[in-house]
Order: C-alpha cells, then sequence, then structure tokens
C-alpha cells in the first residue's frame, strides 16, 4: 500500500507543478505588444501610438498620399488608367453599386476611415488622463489627434456626403447602429476639431508629415470652400440634377437652408487665414510674368517639393507644401516608386496614369489665349509655345527626357520620348514608347502621353529600380490661395481674385487675366485645373461645381502621331525627332475600347457598400444606388 500511496502523491505533486507552470506561461508578458496601461503612463510609448494614428503599414490611413499605381487622376479627366482589368471601368462607365464599389483606394475608403477614426478617439480619451510626466507633450499629441480625425472625417464626406459621427470609442455594450448625420452637422464637427487642433498645436515647430496649426487651418479652407460650393447647397443642386432632387434626404448632401452668400463669407475668411499664416508661399511676389524657362523650373521645384537635388531644382519650394506625406529610406514605401508606376515603357516602367487629349488641350497659349485644334499653326505644332506647366507636367513626342541607355541600352541618343508612328526604309516604325516598343509592349501609353509631374528629373534616377523621394502634398499654400480667389469671385471681389490668380500665373510665366464675372469664373476654373493637375484636385472640383457631365463624362480621346519623311529625305539608323527631316500629323482620336466613360449622376457620390448597410440598419443609402 505504501508504495502505491507514494505514487499517488507522486502524482498529486506533479499535477500541481505543472497547473503552476501554466499559470505562469498565461501570465508571460507578450515580448511584441504592449499593454494599454502602460502605453498612457510613457511619454515615448503614447507618442508612437499616435505615430500610428497617421498610417497603417503604409496603406490605410494617409496611405502614400496620392502616389499610387492607381491614381485618383485616372478617376477624371485628367487621365486614364493603363492597364484593364483594376475595377477603374466600374466608377467611369457608371456601373458601380453598393454590391461593386470598384477601385477603394485605402485612404477614403468607408471602413478605414472608421477604423483611424477610433484610433484617434481612443487617442483623445487616453491623453485626457495619460498619466506622463510631460503637459506640453500631451497638448501636441491631443492637437493632432484632432487634425487627424477632422482629416478623415473630411474625406468621408467629400465622398460620401454625410456620415455618422462617433467621437468616442465603442464598447461590446453598445449599440452600433447610428444614423448619418447631416451634411452640415459634419462640417461643423470637423470644423471644431480643427479650431482644437489650431490651438492646441500653435506656435509649434512641427516634423516634416506632422499635423501643425497651417495643416488645421488649410483642412477648414478646403471643408469651408466645398461647403459653399454648388453641390452642397441643395436648391442649386436639385436645379441641376433630378437624382438629387429626388432624393428624400437632402441634408445628407448639404444645406437645405441657410444663407449661401454667408457660407462663402466664412470660406473666404477661412483661406485668408492660411494666407496670413503660411508665410507667402513660394514665388508668389511677381508683379509680371517670369520667362517660360523660369515658369517650367518654377513649376517643376513645386512639383518635387524639396525631394530632389537635381539641377535646378530650388528646395526652397518645400514653403508650398502645408502638411505632407514624405517618404524614408529606411522603409520601402509605395510613395517612392511613383516614376516606376508611371514612366514610359521606353524606360522599363509602368505607365500608370496617362494623361489623355481632354488635360492637353486645356493648356493655354503663352499669350494666355486658348489652343484649338481649328488654328492651323497650332495644329500642325500642338506642342509649342504652351503655358510653361504644361512642360513639367506631361511628357509628349519629341519631349527630352532621361538618358536612355542608362537601362534601355544605346537605342536613343537623343534621349526622346517617342510615341507616334515612323517612316523608315521598309515602311514605318514604332516608337520605343508606344504599345509596340521593341523595349516593352505590353505597358506603354494608349493615349500617347506620359506623366511628367512628381517624376523626379534628375538623370541619375533610373526610375524602374531607383528610389525617389517626392512628397506628396495633402494641402499646399496654392490651394489656399484658390480657395481664396474662388470665394472672392462668388462674392462679386473680382479684382481682389485676379490680383491672387495672377500672383500664380506671373510665377509659371504666363500673362495675367482680365476677365470679368462668368469669364472669370471659367478661367478661374482652367487656371485651378491646370495648376493642381494630378493632386487629386479635379476629381472633387468637377463633382463640387457640377460640371462633371460635361467633363468627367467626356469620352476619352488619345493622341495619334505620324512622322512621315520630307520629299528628298531619307531616315537616319537611329530615330530621332527631327521636324527638317520629318513632317508630323497630329490626329486626336476617340477611343472607347479601354473604357466607355458615361456619366450619371448617382456618381457625385460614392455608394455605401452592402456589408456596412448590413451591418447598420440606420444608414440612408446615397441617391441613384
Amino acid at each position: 500500500m505504501s508504495g502505491k500511496l507514494n505514487a499517488f502523491l507522486l502524482i498529486i505533486i506533479l499535477a500541481t507543478a505543472m497547473a503552476s507552470c501554466n499559470k505562469d506561461f498565461l501570465n508571460t508578458t507578450p515580448q511584441d505588444r504592449i499593454s494599454s496601461s502602460v502605453v498612457w503612463t510613457d511619454a515615448a510609448l503614447a507618442t508612437a501610438y499616435v505615430n500610428g494614428v497617421y498610417n497603417d503599414n503604409n496603406t490605410y490611413g494617409l496611405g502614400n498620399g496620392g502616389f499610387d499605381e492607381q491614381m485618383l487622376a485616372s478617376l477624371s479627366d485628367e487621365a486614364i488608367f493603363t492597364h484593364s482589368g483594376r475595377s477603374i471601368n466600374i466608377i467611369n462607365e457608371g456601373l458601380l453599386s453598393p454590391d461593386n464599389v470598384g477601385w477603394v483606394s485605402g485612404t477614403y475608403d468607408w471602413s478605414v476611415m472608421y477604423k483611424k477614426i477610433r484610433a484617434a478617439n481612443l487617442g483623445l480619451e487616453n491623453l485626457f488622463i495619460a498619466t506622463f510626466d510631460d503637459a506640453d507633450l500631451n497638448n501636441r499629441l491631443r492637437g493632432e489627434c484632432y487634425f487627424l480625425r477632422a482629416y478623415f472625417y473630411q474625406q468621408l464626406l467629400r465622398y460620401y456626403g454625410g456620415v455618422p459621427i462617433i467621437d468616442y470609442t465603442y464598447t461590446l455594450e453598445d449599440d452600433y447602429a447610428i444614423a448619418r448625420s447631416s451634411y452640415e452637422d459634419c462640417v461643423n464637427f470637423i470644423l471644431a476639431d480643427c479650431d482644437s487642433a489650431a490651438i492646441l498645436l500653435d506656435g509649434r515647430d512641427m516634423e516634416k508629415g506632422r499635423a501643425s496649426k497651417i495643416a488645421a487651418l488649410a483642412l477648414k479652407s478646403r471643408v469651408l470652400l466645398y461647403a459653399a460650393s454648388d453641390l452642397h447647397d441643395m436648391p442649386t443642386a436639385k436645379a441641376n440634377s433630378s437624382v438629387i432632387s429626388s432624393y428624400s434626404n437632402p441634408e445628407l448632401l448639404g444645406y437645405t437652408s441657410g444663407d449661401r452668400t454667408a457660407r462663402w463669407e466664412a470660406a473666404k475668411e477661412a483661406a485668408k487665414a492660411v494666407l496670413d499664416e503660411g508665410g507667402g508661399g513660394y514665388k508668389l511676389t511677381y508683379t509680371a510674368p517670369v520667362t517660360a524657362e523660369e515658369g517650367t523650373q518654377n513649376y517643376m521645384s513645386i512639383a518635387m517639393g524639396g525631394g530632389s537635388s537635381a539641377s535646378g531644382v530650388d528646395a526652397s519650394a518645400e514653403v508650398e507644401i502645408l502638411f505632407g506625406r514624405y517618404f524614408v529610406a529606411e522603409k520601402d514605401e509605395g510613395g517612392i516608386y511613383i516614376g516606376l508606376d508611371n514612366g514610359p515603357n521606353g524606360y522599363h516602367c509602368w505607365a500608370g496614369n496617362t494623361p489623355i487629349q481632354e488635360l492637353v488641350d486645356d493648356y493655354e497659349m503663352m499669350d494666355g489665349s486658348a489652343f484649338s485644334w481649328s488654328n492651323s499653326e497650332e495644329k500642325a505644332h500642338p506642342y509649342n509655345n504652351r503655358d510653361p506647366r504644361f512642360y513639367a507636367t506631361i511628357l509628349y513626342d519629341g519631349a527630352d527626357w532621361k538618358p536612355r541607355d542608362l537601362i534601355s541600352g544605346n537605342v536613343d541618343p537623343a534621349n526622346q520620348i517617342q510615341t507616334g508612328q515612323y517612316q523608315v526604309a521598309s515602311g514605318y516604325l514604332s516608337g520605343l514608347d508606344t504599345r509596340q516598343s521593341s523595349i516593352e509592349d505590353w505597358n506603354g501609353s494608349w493615349t500617347g502621353y506620359y506623366m511628367r509631374k512628381f517624376i523626379d528629373p534628375d538623370n541619375s534616377i533610373v526610375d524602374n529600380t531607383t528610389r525617389a523621394y517626392i512628397p506628396w502634398p495633402f494641402f499646399r499654400y496654392t490651394e489656399a490661395v484658390f480657395n481664396y480667389a474662388e470665394a472672392c469671385i462668388e462674392l462679386g471681389e473680382d479684382d481682389e481674385a485676379k490680383t491672387w490668380l495672377n500672383k500664380i500665373r506671373f510665377r509659371a510665366g504666363m500673362p495675367a487675366i482680365t476677365e470679368t464675372g462668368d469669364a472669370l469664373k471659367e478661367r478661374y476654373r482652367n487656371e485651378r485645373r491646370i495648376e493642381m493637375a494630378y493632386e487629386e484636385q479635379r476629381y472633387h472640383d468637377a463633382r463640387r461645381w457640377m460640371i462633371a457631365s460635361t467633363t468627367l463624362g467626356r469620352k476619352v480621346v488619345y493622341i495619334n502621331v505620324v512622322g512621315k519623311l520630307k520629299s528628298g529625305q531619307t531616315a537616319l539608323s537611329t530615330y530621332q525627332h527631327d521636324e527638317t527631316r520629318y513632317d508630323y500629323t497630329y490626329t486626336p482620336t476617340e477611343v472607347n475600347a479601354l473604357e466607355n466613360r458615361t456619366w450619371v449622376d448617382k456618381m457625385y457620390f460614392r455608394p455605401i457598400t452592402r456589408d456596412e448597410m448590413n451591418k447598420n440598419d440606420q444608414l440612408v443609402q446615397n441617391p441613384g444606388y
């Protein structure tokens, strides 16, 4: 019996020891995470948390800014996305629905924005009770959270209209069903957060890429400008759209009552606050146009935002960016491949978002007149004597570009863009940057153009392999100038508007605008289109002005370029653009094969997905869906 008893006691002892070990194992502190109760006792950990509110995995939240292979420009009349099968056509052809929303960026996706809003709410709640001993840092971090929450709500508001306002973190006991707030209530909520951020961040020298007082003021200016616009003034919007007119919840889309003039006054005041706070922007002091060469260089410097060391690029242009997305060498972030994403296939790049003829045609002539295909000289030489910003934004047939032999071999000593067909002894040769290129025949532009803006002009940068660190401008000083000018025009203050618009034009090497009234408004809108190309402005501007049906809804136009040898001339062994040897013809051609673009008024707002509607039975869908 004693042997059995001893064995039994040994089993009990071992079982007790194992239970004790298991408890110790369960109580082990994870090595890859930190308890939330600890975060708010430590200044460094609290800062790290707020850093995470800005972005997740370089994809969600602020993401790469607008630097994606698929850019918002291709959902507007700026560009077309080269590669089919990415669901952009679902949107541009008016086919989107709650069950098929097409391509959606993580920088404005409904669920992602609410994830980031929750992160900001959690930060604010805990910062109010944080115990780390640095009150000044606490104030700064709260200011950043207020700004970020306001920014993410602004993204929801301008894509979806009024959305549920949630300013606290849910618990498991909470009712997750919540109705959409009115457009006006959302505007007021965002403005209050902007004001809180501006107060808490006032006087601080913030690092690049962080929220600041001027960033909060810029966000406030944009929100108030949109709030005053046609799309969000319900009497105006209903008069312009039967889809909106028949919608039973117009308060979700804009203001159903109130003083619209007062809204324009508020927009003007907010924009002027940015101008006063922002230190004058970049080179907006000219009283006459600079030379064409200076105009192109000024615009290129602005696009580089201080992120290039190329000869002639002015690093001081970074003052233009009031809030930007900056990229660092330690991280392999998608935004550093903007050149690879959009450069010519003849340089082994992907030609992602190529300009369409509609954008090219809207660049004025150097004398300020509109370009016209009916003008025989302009038709024969469509890329001569254009607005200097054209040459810093678009690569066209015959444009000088980087040394091609750095990546593609010695096949183009002239280093020029080739998007045409050129006569040679045996017939016609396809250019190196076409979809029939001898270098690559699958990544070429359909349109005959490539994007140049935001691609580092440094000749040592090989775009398909070398990283470039160009910042994305969420807000820049010139946007606030436009906001101020637009409000002035709407308030009948034409002279003040022209004073500020001409500052932008003189910097670009363009002559003054002299029109008044409706003509001035049209010149303003085109000026904004050109200056802010590829900066995620046109998508929203065409909607809020309610001109989408005649702009975004147009069929896409490409350019066909043919070079025919002049009489008595022979082709060189290696082709290069040469107007003494070739006669070139340029033929704009409507093509609907890649996208058959159609505008329907439901596209003024994005649909809320079926999944979100099913999760929250208090949500009301947007009109037309």
